[in-house]
Order: C-alpha cells, then sequence, then structure tokens
C-alpha cells in the first residue's frame, strides 16, 4: 500500500511538474487565446525617395473595421450604420453578425479616415478599428511602371514595391484586450500594445526633376507622332545608376485599373525591361566598336551604291540611290548599312559574337527588378553569311532597351560594362544604413582608346549626320539614329517601325546616356532621326540647365525651300546648298511632299523629310 502512494504521489508530481514546467509557455498560450483578442496594428510600410530625398511612395493613415458578435449589443442597428457608412449589404452583414460562429469578422479594410472617425464617434458596441496605412503616390503617375504598386493588404505586387517588399514591410503590433470566454471584453479592462516596426526605407538613383523631363518628352512624342507607345532611358554611363524611365501610356498610381486586368498588365509592364525590340541603326555603334577594337575598317574605304550583295541577296542601304565612296567615320555620320555589313562580314561571326556576348547581349543585365529579357540573338552555330550581314547594321537580332543603354554607356564611358541598378541605398526607420550599392563593374569591353574613337564618330553624327536634331549648344552630344520595321505573324508588319535615338552627353567626356523610342509612330514620317531625336535632344538641354550648364537653341534661320514636283537630284542638291540633312521615303526621282513643309524656319543643319514617287 505505501508503495502504491508513493507510486501515484510521484506520478502526480510528475504530472505537475510536466504541466508547470515542461508544457507550461504552450497552455499560457492557449489560455492567452481564450481570455484576450487582438488586433493587428498594421506597421507602416518604408517610404522610397528619389535621389535628390523627394518622396516617391508614402503611407495614408486608413481604418480596418472589425465586429466581434458577442460583443453586440443591438446587431441591427451594427448592421444598418456600417451598411450605409461603407455602402455594404445591410442583409449580408446582419446575417454574418448573427450567425459566423467565430470571435470576430473583418467587415472592410482600407476605409478612409474621414469614414472611419464618423462611425468611431458613434460608439457602437461591439465594432472595433484598427489605424492601418494605405501606398500613396505624391507625384501620381511620375516613374509609374517602375514603382509598382501595392495590394489592399499593403504588400508589393510588382515594380520596386513588389522587388523590395521585404525591406519595405515591417513588423506588424498588436493590441490585446482582456475578455470574458464568450470574447465580451471586461469591465475595467486595459488595453495592452505591442508596437509595430515601421518598414525600411528606399532611396532610388531615379532623380524625379530629370524624370520629369522624360516623362515630358515620351508624351510629346506619341502625341505628334501618333505612336502606339513611346518611351525613354536615362543612365549615369560612369555607374549603371538609372536616372530616369518614362513609358507613355501611362497611369495614375492613385488610381490603378484594377478592374481590368487586361489594362492593368498593359500599362504596368516596364517594356523598358522585359520587351525586346530590333534596334536597327543604332546597334551600328557595337559593331562598329567591336571592329574598332580588332583594327578593322578606320583605314578603309568602302563604296555604297545603295544595296551590297551577299550570298546572292541584294540587300539594301536606306539610301536606296547609294552613299558612293565613304570612310568609317562617313559611315557613322550618314548611318549606311554598306559600310556596316562590310565591318561584320569582316570580323567574322565568332569575333562579332564575342563582341556582342561581351556587350551582354543575349544575357540579362541583373537590373534590381522582376521579369527581365535576355534579348533574342541567333545561335552562333546557325549564323549563315547573310545573317551575319544584316546583323551587322541592327536586323536579325532583338534586345531590351535597358540591354541597349548599358552596353551604349560602355562604348562612351571608356569601355566599362556596369550593371545596372535602381536603389542607391536602403535605411532602417530609425535611420541606421542597412545596404548601400556599390557600382559593379562586370567587366571591360573595349579599351579606352576604341572608345575615344567611337565617340569622336558619334559626334559626327549629331553635329553633321542623321542626329543633328539632338544638338545642344554648349553641352555637346553624340549619338546614333535607328529606325527598324517590325514583325508580325511570320513577316515584315508592313508600315510598322520602331524609331529611336541613342546618345551620350557630354560627348567628350560622357555622363548621361539617353535612349528614346517611338513604337510605330503613325504615317510616312518613321525615321529615328525625326520622331525619336528631337526628344532626346530636348531632355539633354533641360539637363544640361538643370545642370547650370548654360545652353541655347540652335537659331531658326534657314526656310525650308518648296520642293513639291521637284526632282530628287535637285531637290539634294538645295538642300546641300543651305546645309541641311535629308531622309528619303520612297525610291521614286520625284519629291511629292515634304517635312516640315515649305516656308517653315529651320537652324541651320537640320534634318528634313523627303517623300518620293
Amino acid at each position: 500500500m505505501v508503495i502504491s502512494i508513493a507510486f501515484l504521489f510521484c506520478a502526480l508530481m510528475g504530472r505537475l511538474f510536466y504541466i508547470q514546467v515542461i508544457d507550461g509557455r504552450s497552455l499560457q498560450a492557449k489560455a492567452a487565446q481564450q481570455w484576450y483578442r487582438d488586433l493587428p496594428l498594421k506597421a507602416a510600410r518604408g517610404i522610397v525617395y528619389d535621389s535628390t530625398g523627394k518622396i516617391l511612395a508614402e503611407n495614408q493613415d486608413v481604418y480596418s473595421i472589425y465586429v466581434r458578435p458577442n460583443a453586440v449589443k443591438d446587431a441591427s442597428q451594427v448592421a444598418r450604420v456600417l451598411a450605409d457608412k461603407l455602402d455594404l449589404s445591410y442583409e449580408k452583414l446582419y446575417t454574418r453578425i448573427t450567425t459566423e460562429r467565430v470571435s470576430e469578422i473583418t467587415i472592410k479594410k482600407a476605409v478612409d479616415k474621414a469614414t472611419g472617425e464618423a462611425i468611431r464617434k458613434l460608439g457602437l458596441a461591439g465594432v472595433y478599428f484598427t489605424v492601418d496605412s494605405k501606398r500613396s503616390y505624391p507625384e501620381g503617375n511620375l516613374l509609374a511602371q517602375v514603382m509598382g504598386f501595392t495590394n489592399i493588404d499593403n504588400v508589393g505586387q510588382n515594380g520596386i514595391e513588389g522587388y523590395y517588399n521585404k525591406y519595405l514591410t515591417g513588423v506588424d503590433g498588436f493590441a490585446y484586450t482582456a475578455t470574458d470566454i464568450k470574447g465580451v471584453e471586461l469591465e475595467n479592462n486595459v488595453t495592452k500594445y505591442v508596437p509595430s516596426i515601421p518598414g525600411c526605407n528606399l532611396t532610388l538613383t531615379i532623380n524625379a526633376d530629370i524624370q520629369s523631363f522624360a516623362e515630358a518628352a515620351v508624351m510629346d512624342a506619341m502625341i505628334e507622332w501618333q505612336s502606339k507607345s513611346a518611351s525613354m532611358i536615362v543612365m549615369d554611363c560612369t555607374s549603371g545608376a538609372i536616372v530616369a524611365s518614362a513609358i507613355t501610356p501611362s497611369f495614375d498610381l492613385n488610381n490603378i485599373p484594377r478592374d481590368d486586368i487586361n489594362m492593368l498588365n498593359a500599362l504596368t509592364k516596364n517594356t523598358l525591361i522585359v520587351d525586346v525590340y530590333e534596334p536597327g541603326s543604332t546597334f551600328k555603334t557595337f559593331t562598329g566598336a567591336i571592329a574598332v577594337e580588332h583594327g578593322i575598317g578606320e583605314n578603309s574605304s568602302y563604296y555604297c551604291p545603295g544595296y551590297h550583295i551577299v550570298d546572292g541577296q541584294r540587300i539594301k542601304c536606306w539610301k536606296y540611290i547609294g552613299h558612293g565612296s565613304q570612310n568609317l567615320g562617313d559611315g557613322f555620320k550618314n548611318s549606311c548599312n554598306v559600310v556596316f555589313m562590310n565591318l561584320a562580314l569582316s570580323l567574322g561571326t565568332e569575333r562579332l559574337y564575342d563582341g556582342l556576348e561581351a556587350f551582354g547581349f543575349g544575357q540579362k543585365t541583373n537590373v534590381d527588378f522582376y521579369g527581365e529579357s535576355r534579348g533574342i540573338i541567333m545561335n552562333e552555330a546557325n549564323v549563315k553569311t547573310v545573317d551575319l550581314a544584316r546583323i551587322g547594321f541592327g536586323q536579325a537580332i532583338a534586345v531590351t532597351p535597358l540591354q541597349m543603354v548599358t552596353a551604349f554607356s560602355a562604348v562612351v564611358n571608356g569601355g566599362i560594362l556596369y550593371e545596372p541598378y535602381f536603389v542607391e541605398s536602403i535605411d532602417s526607420y530609425d535611420g541606421k544604413n542597412v545596404y548601400t550599392h556599390k557600382k559593379t563593374e562586370v567587366r571591360r569591353v573595349i579599351s579606352e582608346e576604341t572608345s575615344a574613337k567611337i565617340r569622336k564618330y558619334l559626334g559626327l553624327v549629331v553635329s553633321e549626320g542623321s542626329g543633328k536634331k539632338a544638338q545642344v549648344e554648349g553641352f555637346p552630344v553624340g549619338g546614333k539614329t535607328g529606325t527598324a520595321q517590325k514583325y508580325g505573324n511570320g513577316g515584315i508588319a508592313q508600315g510598322k517601325y520602331v524609331s529611336s535615338f541613342i546618345g551620350a552627353a557630354p560627348i567628350d567626356d560622357p555622363k548621361y546616356v539617353v535612349l528614346m523610342i517611338v513604337d510605330e509612330p503613325g504615317g510616312y514620317v518613321y525615321y529615328g532621326s525625326m520622331t525619336a531625336t528631337p526628344y532626346a535632344g530636348s531632355v539633354f538641354g533641360k539637363i544640361a540647365n538643370y545642370l547650370g550648364i548654360s545652353v541655347k537653341e540652335a537659331e531658326a534661320t534657314i526656310a525650308m525651300p518648296e520642293l513639291t514636283d521637284v526632282s530628287l537630284y535637285d531637290a539634294i542638291a538645295i538642300l546641300n546648298q543651305k546645309g541641311l540633312y535629308y531622309e528619303l521615303v520612297g525610291e521614286g526621282t520625284k519629291v511629292v511632299s515634304t517635312v516640315p513643309v515649305a516656308g517653315t524656319m529651320l537652324p541651320e543643319g537640320d534634318a528634313v523629310l523627303l517623300r518620293l514617287s
């Protein structure tokens, strides 16, 4: 008997030890769940700043409204008031409050502050509130496709908001209220708070002022040329920092079209990173740089009759009457397809492809953004001679705009390819630095000597060639124009083009690279020299003014001559005499119309277009 009693005593003590010591914390937690009700205190999302400290994304206070059915004294009144104030169904609310067997019902989130305060003042028993935050964008549609947006729970969905969500998201707190077993709040209860911790703040590489210049340029271009879209990216070529990224059509970040998923996907897609396009003549920059790096082209002379025959195929130059005899500088200045076909053929597939790989084509840039494309580059083993020739002047290859501006930066900055990026630094809510970007050198692509030579040729394009509309007096620009046909349904899409200009300034010691793209300009004016180049020049001019550099617009001193019904050769002679550059549309021998029309005042060296029949 004594032994039995001792055994039972030991078992009881062991059980008490297990309950109080080993399982004590778990049981305390279960008890707390029964005797306490908690409401979340949502953490404020981190603020996003531009590179100058301007706020791009912040938070507005909103309410989340809850009902604890066991604490409701008049279910009909509660349902009626909430239905009226929150535009909800009275019947559904009443049914939920009176029939759902849960301790707490979420009624509505993201209720604006004024409405929440009005309901709170009514003092409805059983109705509870938490103060949350809703994302707000002070600049509206500025940087829309880069910023991304958040969902109803303030979780980043795409763009910077999505990519850096784990840093922007803080740690939620809680408000604890003591209740009885039915969930009714106890008398003389004191609510206990566990405060939330705000998310980290981001500082972007984006300069909001330069971003506004880019936004205005793409909007103006789309309106003037009635294009499908227009876009621009500005990069600091000495580091890879993305200074501006603008796309139109766009949308207001404070009024996201969530009800139309197709429109939402179309307007929020950052085409500068996720889409590809055939670059056309802007790509000649890289063919030229790779050739010069290998000692090819500088001492050669080329003849352009308006075409080049490769593997029995007649490949046209854009100027069907030909450019005649040219050196490499002339080839750049005149954007002659024949010159760059010859350079590509002289290089051969292996050397050209090694160069393109070094510039990063066919690879992701590793930018801090979701959905980046690799571009499309033909398998080297499948490249035929005719393909090689076409790649030389920007056909038979597709790139992303970001790849293009990153590679071009390497051409002009002395030959170093840098990794592009959007976020400069991340700091905790109390000011402690979490991360600071260090510019990432991917590799040396070309020598400083080659870079200097290509900068000289690019300067000629703007001062004397197809890029004249990008000139900024006092802030020298160098660059390259491009016009490429689009493809669809397995062939060329007739009448659809992508027009572009890419350039750097100041070209003698570059800091900024600008890529301007006009997608499907309307009508027959589609050359990059006409539709894209002027807007890049405008942005370069505004950047110069922003930097405190005194620049002035070229004076319009030359009247556009009347050339309608004039023969092509006579029209060319007249334009040459006046010092005006020209582009041709059509393959006739007579001018049927011009852009601009006769009598328009133009600056010296401006570009005009002749339509032929």
